[in-house]
């Protein structure tokens, strides 16, 4: 008569079903049977054998404002930082910009110290008095809200849009039903003049562009209450470059008047910069001229006391 498994002797053992195990002369149980290589029996579905249950996933719902939130966040971060969408509320751009468009404005080079350039079109604040008896839209609380985030264009309308003509340093004018002329170059603007619009309808100038401002005008010159109309303010009809927003490089909105908004190529004159770079060159040559005059005196009070 057969003993119980690891006896020691040399007959077959019973298995779990009652049948003999002829190859091993172990007790081969059902569990041992089924239980794969990892250890783990069938069916256990507890992480690692440790006896938690796996964490269930979030439903759509729940993670849903956690995923609006987070919008949000970088919305306001892109607006603050990179880009924000403006509304324009006038024709004093026309037709380079028209009513109704959507600009979007880079707000990122200027952290890097980038200053506004000649020919760019640029939003910035009112300097003040410039929008003085001008209605406004009054945005609701939505449209505020939205605004603020950068999701649309900026609701307070306090923001205006020209192009830069001067910058600091540059001088500038222009003769009634003439040309304006650039640091003494007259400039041909019938790439982005409004079809029709005089460059200017009134004199102005010369004027003389402190350093850290800009002289702005629109490219509808006879329907653009800009720098010329503005000069009994501070300032003179300059806006300090701490006004600017940022440079407007792009007509998102409406789709049909996509394009981008370059420097027109009559800024990239050689001849804008003479004017600014011959002062400097004249103090330079000053300068160096300074020391061969005195050598010069010594030498000759030298002879004079030798004589």
């Amino acid at each position: 008569m057969a003993v119980g498994a690891r006896s020691g002797h040399d007959g077959p053992d019973k298995g779990a079903d009652g049948a003999f195990d002829d190859t091993t002369g172990d007790d081969v149980t059902g569990d041992e049977q089924t239980q794969p290589p990892g250890g783990d029996a069938p069916g256990d579905d507890t992480a690692g054998g440790s006896g938690r249950a796996p964490k269930k996933q979030r439903s759509f719902w729940k993670e849903l404002p956690l995923l609006v939130g987070i919008a949000l966040v970088l919305a306001l971060l892109i607006k603050t930082f990179l880009v924000q969408a403006f509304s324009i509320p006038s024709e004093s751009m026309m037709n380079t910009l028209v009513k109704g468009d959507r600009v979007l404005v880079d707000k990122l080079t200027p952290w890097f110290g980038s200053e506004p350039e000649r020919g760019e079109v640029v939003v910035f604040h009112d300097p003040g008095g410039w929008l003085e008896g001008q209605q406004t839209p009054t945005p609701n609380v939505v449209q505020k809200f939205l605004s603020f985030i950068g999701l649309m264009p900026s609701a307070e309308e306090k923001d205006l849009i020209k192009r830069v003509i001067a910058v600091g340093g540059d001088t500038v004018s222009c003769k009634e039903g003439g040309k304006v002329v650039l640091n003494g170059v007259a400039l041909d603007e019938t790439s982005y003049l409004y079809p029709g619009s005089v460059p200017c309808q009134d004199s102005f100038g010369p004027i003389k562009v402190p350093e850290g401002r800009i002289w702005v005008m629109g490219d509808n010159r006879q329907n653009s209450l800009d720098s010329r109309f503005h000069q009994q303010l501070p300032g003179g009809g300059t806006v300090s470059n701490d006004e600017v927003v940022g440079r407007a490089v792009v007509i998102a909105w409406p789709v049909t008047r996509w394009a981008t908004l370059p420097v027109p190529d009559i800024f990239d004159q050689p001849g804008l910069n003479k004017a600014m770079s011959a002062a400097p060159l004249g103090a330079a040559g000053l300068a160096g001229a300074l020391p061969l005059v005195l050598w010069r005196r010594k030498k000759l009070a030298a002879r004079h006391t030798a004589e």
